[in-house]
């Protein structure tokens, strides 16, 4: 279905919505928000998938701020990595589902998609902008396959859905402050309209400051979030939000094991001696080998590193049920993202200046799209059917900024740069989007339903050449496939257990950037393989059990995975260089895996959660040149970044007043970092804990106080937290790890008024 006219859809769109004037919200077959739960965590139940979900109460006990990536990596088959303490520092997070990548995973929130969260941000933003985590009511992870309706190109592997919590009914106030390690200041508030009529609204403020656990720099943070829900008639709802994020953040130093061995966990960027930075970039300038000790490379240490991201995302949802049986909702969304990512470089000097350069790489996003839905209840079926159409243009470039040859930078790397001396490339891209869903849920008996339908995709990649240059490439490249099938069913047995099986087919859209996809490469490969390129595809079976005897409630599931044409983007050189990647379909990977997640209610308050995954993830294929020559042995090797074992467990104290808490240890075995697995990083095992008081029915001030006291990586231990920060190779170590934060405490005051 060739995407002919964006305008005129939209239009039409817009049209029926003021028409629709309808209806209280009817959500999604498979994507519907959870009602109210006892339980933190809750497994899918009446599902065909492998599907968990934890509540706005879990994210609570964590430490303020927490990203809520980091708060499900306890569930089956997630596998999270983050360099900082919050789970927030988006060059450093990593999650992943079953083997699949971030980048093969599909994000939304609210329903409006949030791209593959890219840090190169090219079709999204990370939810750590999209939303403060304390404005998160429900995070629900579908470890395989995600819905139908999921408005995601990206979502080989399974999606993260995020829903927001709505205005109350009453008015209120929450106000909570936070200051720990690294001199790290939070504070959030967050205030109610209650009803006003038929309309209510809360407004948040978010704010971080907080220094880098080692060397120097700074995460700073500001976030607005406004909501509003009016209720029409006595059957429709219009909601809507725009939410708002300044987010500056200074990075940590890539690392290798080499590195780690020689110059430890500790070792970081150069900043504040920018003597020394200077006098490496005159060794390597001069072509000496020589540089102050203990740097042995220039690419040991930089002087300073950044990135700065600012965000603009709004919704508007109209949901009706325009006849008995028949619910209508439709949600238009924007999003502007304007960001840099900064290097201060000692390969480019500047001219008649410092013998460093500021490089960037920039980005500038503004994407506009629609999400719809009906749904139709007739007898034993019901049947859901909708559309998701997005016009997304995206700038990006690399350009240069000149430093003065003095005995301090006279630049901020947490500041937006302007008036470069040179930009090696400039690029407008623009994706075009067009998917469709259909499908049928039916109750075949009480006991026994099935679920069949498919959904289509056509997406148009387009690159046009803002500058001269051979590298990246320009052109336009176009996939669809109108035929991916999902089937499933649930039977229900006694005692509230249930059997489950599915079978889904995805596959992933090209990306449309300089950083990433066909387009990365140099004008001439890209001619080359723009007529055979294919986009990677997964066909996922899964089944399993969902249990509930008495106090305990789980899940047991397998499922396998055929993961095809593989796209791997050679990279060459250090990734401050930016050479361009060599793209090619490498073959395949197959994935059989086992998982288990249970939770026990021990007595009131008091539960027990724990979580165990095996993943077997394995190259099918050698890597061959266009000649039939191995360019990497790589068959039956694991695949990267894929622990073939994950276990966590979490004990967990919530009372709604007095004391509460939680401690929960997360292992990880071995990880890959060579597509050969000739280097790795070990397993780890991890511990975090909380503890505090409510103050509640004292009948004084001090009612809806609480204090809590937060504890990460309790035993202060040293570890590789992310892997692939400038991606993979075939064999060798590689400056593309992370170090973990050590120990760090955070104390936080609440007040609800």
């Amino acid at each position: 279905m060739p995407f002919k006219s964006f305008r005129a859809a939209l239009l039409s769109c817009a049209a029926f919505a003021s028409a629709s004037a309808a209806a209280q919200s009817q959500p999604a077959i498979d994507t519907a928000a959870p009602e109210a739960v006892e339980e933190i965590i809750i497994f899918g139940r009446g599902e065909t998938r492998q599907v968990s979900e934890i509540a706005q109460s879990d994210l609570a006990l964590q430490a303020p701020g927490t990203s809520a990536l980091k708060a499900i990596e306890k569930l089956p088959g997630v596998n999270f990595q983050s360099a900082d303490p919050f789970g927030a520092y988006e060059w450093s997070t990593r999650i992943s589902l079953r083997g699949f990548n971030q980048n093969q995973l599909g994000f939304t929130l609210d329903g409006i998609p949030l791209g593959d969260m890219s840090y190169g941000n090219t079709n999204g933003l990370h939810i750590s902008r999209a939303i403060i985590s304390d404005n998160i009511g429900v995070t629900r992870v579908s470890q395989g396959a995600g819905a139908l309706s999921t408005a995601s190109t990206s979502n080989l592997g399974g999606t993260i859905e995020f829903v927001s919590r709505d205005p109350s009914s009453e008015f209120g106030l929450s106000l909570n402050g936070t200051y720990g390690s690294s001199d790290t200041v939070r504070a959030f508030a967050r205030i109610e309209t209650g009803d006003v009529g038929a309309f209510r609204a809360s407004l948040s403020y978010g704010y971080l400051n907080a220094g880098k656990w080692k060397g120097e720099g700074d995460q700073r943070h500001h976030q607005v979030n406004l909501k509003a829900v009016a209720d029409i008639g006595e059957s429709a709802t219009l909601t809507g939000f725009v939410n708002f994020s300044d987010r500056r953040e200074n990075d940590y130093q890539d690392l290798s094991l080499e590195m780690i061995g020689r110059l430890g966990y500790d070792w970081d960027n150069l900043r504040p001696d920018w003597a020394r930075a200077v006098a490496v970039a005159e060794v390597y300038q001069a072509g000496g080998t020589i540089f102050p000790a203990p740097i042995r490379s220039v690419d040991d240490a930089y002087y300073d590193a950044a990135g700065l991201r600012r965000d603009w995302l709004a919704g508007l949802k109209l949901a009706a049920e325009i006849t008995t049986g028949v619910t209508v909702s439709i949600q238009p969304y924007y999003h502007a993202n304007e960001g840099q990512g900064i290097w201060f470089t000692p390969y480019v000097p500047t001219p008649g200046g410092a013998p460093i350069s500021v490089r960037t790489t920039e980005y500038d996003i503004k994407r506009f799209g629609i999400v719809s839905d009906v749904q139709i209840e007739t007898g034993r079926h019901l049947i859901g059917a909708g559309f998701w159409v997005e016009n997304n243009d995206f700038t990006q470039g690399r350009r240069f900024y000149g430093l003065d040859d003095a005995a301090a930078p006279s630049r901020r790397s947490l500041s937006f740069q302007s008036d470069p001396f040179f930009t090696q490339w400039r690029f407008d891209f623009n994706t075009e989007t067009v998917q469709l869903h259909l499908q049928d849920r039916f109750e075949l008996s009480d006991a026994f339903t099935l679920t069949a339908g498919f959904k289509g995709q056509s997406v148009r990649n387009r690159s046009n050449r803002l500058v001269p240059g051979v590298s990246p490439a320009a052109g336009s490249i176009q996939n669809a496939d109108w035929f991916l099938p999902q089937v499933g069913a649930v039977y229900s047995l006694s005692g509230g257990n249930e059997l489950f099986a599915s079978y889904t087919e995805n596959r992933r859209a090209f990306s449309s950037a300089a950083t990433a996809g066909p387009f990365s490469t140099t004008q001439s490969g890209f001619d080359a393989i723009r007529d055979t390129l294919k986009p990677e595809t997964s066909k996922t079976v899964e089944a399993g059990f969902r249990f509930g005897f008495g106090p305990v409630q789980g899940v047991l599931a397998g499922y396998y995975v055929d993961f095809s044409n593989r796209l791997l983007g050679i990279t060459t050189g250090a990734g401050i260089v930016g050479n361009p990647v060599v793209l090619q379909n490498v073959g395949s990977v197959r994935s059989v895996g086992l998982e288990l997640g249970a939770n026990w209610r021990i007595s009131g308050p008091l539960g027990l959660f724990g979580s165990y995954s095996y993943n077997d993830s394995k190259y099918q294929d050698d890597v061959v040149d266009s000649n039939g020559n191995v360019l990497a042995a790589i068959e039956g090797k694991r695949t990267v970044d894929t622990p073939e074992h994950l276990a966590k467990a979490e004990l967990v104290y919530d009372a709604s007043s007095g004391p509460f808490g939680r401690a929960g240890i997360s292992y990880m075995s071995r990880r890959y970092f060579t597509y050969t697995n000739d280097q790795s990083v070990p397993g780890r095992a991890l511990i975090d804990a909380s503890a505090g008081w409510r103050f509640a029915d004292t009948g004084s001030f001090i009612d809806g106080f609480s204090v809590q006291v937060s504890v990460t990586n309790l035993t202060d231990k040293k570890y590789v937290a992310t892997i692939g920060s400038n991606g993979f190779g075939n064999s060798g170590d590689r400056q593309t790890l992370l170090a973990g934060a050590p120990r760090q405490w955070f104390a936080t005051v609440r007040k609800d008024f």
